[in-house]
């Protein structure tokens, strides 16, 4: 499958639409839709201070990753709750009452599943994603259930105003490797077109089931796990104000970079 045919996908099948806060408690299609607060491109220019809170946008979803106020971790939302990684590793629950600045969730109703049997790569990893994708749908959300080693994650401490764009920030981000764990890879596949708005490609976070490991995936070997994937073709958008919606496709070698993504998109 080729970045080209996700993009022409993309056009007249993703719908994409930017709301208010009280807009997108209103809005009586968000429950069919992936829900996502703010955007890449205002994270990128340093945008770190949210307005909706992590219970808000757990009403519209329980499973999603992003990020909490301040830029204080890779967060991970399973099975209708929230947990943050922080720079130091450490994984912590988080408070309803916290707020994210960018962060999408979905209500996960897995379409297909594949069970993997290792050693796998990430590269391989994300090629069996996409062969299980539902093909008529621009975006997949991802849960992947199993064994995993030689895991490769990654993490950033929390900012303080004047907050610092993202690019320099992860200059000096956490990254550790752990041998063994089993737990959970839980993301997003979106289309190219979608960069600025979202991180285009495989964006995954990991979380162990013991709830002591986790962060944004670099790297990784599948033992053996169960890949379940969930199309979507709805994305709302709550827009803070001040800030706009931006552009498609824009920032994509930027976000790729700072993102360690550019060789996790769908080939």
């Amino acid at each position: 499958m080729t970045r080209d045919v996700l993009d022409d996908r993309l056009i007249g099948a993703l719908h994409v639409r930017a709301l208010s806060r009280a807009g997108l408690h209103h809005d009586p299609a968000a429950s069919h839709a992936l829900v996502q607060a703010g955007t890449i491109a205002a994270l990128m220019d340093g945008r770190y201070d949210g307005d909706l809170s992590l219970g808000e946008l757990l009403t519209r979803g329980d499973l999603g990753i992003g990020t909490i106020q301040h830029l204080d971790g890779e967060l991970v939302i399973i099975d209708g709750d929230a947990w943050v990684v922080h720079g130091d590793g450490t994984v912590a629950a988080v408070a309803p009452s916290t707020k994210t600045p960018f962060a999408v969730v979905c209500n996960f109703h897995p379409a297909r599943e594949h069970e993997l049997s290792g050693p796998i790569g990430f590269t391989a990893l994300t090629a069996a994603i996409d062969s299980i994708a539902p093909p008529d749908e621009p975006v997949v959300a991802v849960r992947v259930d199993g064994d995993f080693r030689d895991l490769r994650l990654r993490s950033v401490h929390g900012q303080h105003p004047p907050y610092p764009p993202l690019r320099e920030v992860v200059l000096h981000q956490s990254e550790w490797t752990v041998d063994h764990a089993h737990g959970s890879l839980v993301g997003f596949r979106f289309p190219d077109a979608t960069s600025g708005i979202e991180v285009a490609g495989h964006h995954l976070h990991f979380l162990s089931d013991d709830r002591r490991i986790g962060g944004h995936v670099l790297d990784l070997i599948v033992t053996s796990a169960v890949a379940r994937v969930d199309g979507a073709h709805d994305l709302s958008v709550e827009v803070p104000n001040g800030l706009t919606l931006g552009v498609p496709g824009a920032l994509g070698d930027e976000i790729a970079a700072v993102e360690g993504t550019s060789a996790q998109h769908p080939h």
